[in-house]
C-alpha cells in the first residue's frame, strides 16, 4: 500500500523516517494571489496541495513524501495590484526554485513530482526543472493542475459559457471541491471574461488589464457542488494516470560529459 507522507509528518520528522520506503517526493507550488470577492488568497495553494494528495489517496498509490507547499512565487501583474497578493520577483523566484529543487535532489529522490496550482509558475517552475537536471540524476514532472481536465471536459461540466479564466467556474469549482468552506459564491456577480483571439493558433497573451476585469473574471453563476466534486475527481484520475506512466517508464542516466574547449572531460556541473 503506497500513500504520502504528509508535510506535517516531514516537518517534524527525522530524516530517515522521511524517506524510508518512498519512491517520489511531490512539491505543490501554489501562490498567494487575488482570485475575487468569492475566493480565498490561497486559491493556488489548496489546489496544488489538494491534487498533491488527492491523486495519491487510491491503494494502490505509490509511496511518496509530500514536501511543504511552496506559497509565495511571481504573480502576474494583472493581480499585483489587488489587495492582498503577495508576489517574488522572478529573478528571486527562479533560484529559490533551483535550490528547493537542488536539494530534494540532493536527499535522495531520483523522482520529483511538482503539482503546480498557479498558472504564472509555469516558465520558472520549468526553467529551475532544466537546470537541477543538468547536475545531478533525476526525473522531474511537472503537472499543472488547470490542464488536468481539458477544455471539452470542462464544456462538458458547465456548459458552452468561458469557463476557465482566473478565479472563474472551473477554478472556483476546484477549491469548492477541496474546500468548501472557503468559498463565498454569494459575495460577488458574474463577470463575463473579455473573448479569446479568433485564432486556432497557440499562443501566449499577456496584458495590463483585459478589461472586464477585477483582478478575475468568470461566470461563477455556473458552480455548485456537482461541479466541485467531479472537478477534483477527474483531476485526481488524470494525475494518477501520468503519475503511473511516468513511473512505469525507465529512470533516466546521469547528466552526460562533454569536452570542454582544452579537450578535459566537463561533466556539466558548475563549481559550487
Amino acid at each position: 500500500m503506497g500513500g504520502l507522507i504528509d508535510s506535517t509528518r516531514v516537518t517534524g520528522a527525522t530524516w530517515p523516517d522521511v524517506v524510508a520506503g518512498a519512491d517520489l517526493a511531490v512539491l505543490p507550488v501554489g501562490a498567494f494571489e487575488w482570485h475575487g470577492p468569492h475566493l480565498p488568497l490561497g486559491t493556488d495553494l489548496l489546489l496544488a496541495e489538494g491534487f498533491a494528495r488527492a491523486w495519491a489517496e487510491d491503494t494502490d498509490a505509490p509511496s511518496g513524501v509530500l514536501y511543504p507547499s511552496i506559497a509565495y512565487t511571481a504573480c502576474p501583474g494583472q493581480t499585483r495590484p489587488w489587495p492582498g497578493t503577495v508576489g517574488v520577483r522572478p529573478e528571486v523566484a527562479l533560484p529559490y526554485l533551483c535550490d528547493v529543487l537542488e536539494g530534494i535532489v540532493a536527499a535522495g529522490f531520483v523522482r520529483v513530482l511538482v503539482v503546480n496550482g498557479h498558472d504564472a509558475n509555469m516558465s520558472i517552475v520549468r526553467a529551475a526543472m532544466e537546470w537541477v537536471s543538468g547536475r545531478g540524476r533525476c526525473s522531474l514532472l511537472l503537472a499543472n493542475w488547470f490542464q488536468l481536465i481539458t477544455p471539452e471536459e470542462t464544456t462538458e461540466i458547465f456548459g458552452p459559457l468561458p469557463a476557465r479564466g482566473h478565479g472563474g467556474a472551473y477554478e472556483t469549482s476546484g477549491v469548492l471541491g477541496f474546500a468548501p468552506d472557503a468559498v463565498d459564491l454569494a459575495a460577488t456577480r458574474d463577470l463575463p471574461p473579455r473573448p479569446k483571439l479568433s485564432t486556432p493558433s497557440p499562443y501566449v497573451l499577456v496584458e495590463s488589464r483585459p478589461t472586464p476585469w477585477e483582478g478575475w473574471s468568470g461566470h461563477v453563476s455556473l458552480v455548485g457542488d456537482d461541479a466541485g466534486r467531479r472537478v477534483r475527481e477527474l483531476g485526481a484520475l488524470r494525475l494518477r494516470e501520468l503519475v503511473e506512466a511516468w513511473l512505469a517508464a525507465p529512470l533516466p542516466d546521469p547528466p552526460g560529459t562533454a569536452p570542454s574547449a582544452n579537450g578535459t572531460p566537463n561533466t556539466g556541473e558548475a563549481d559550487a
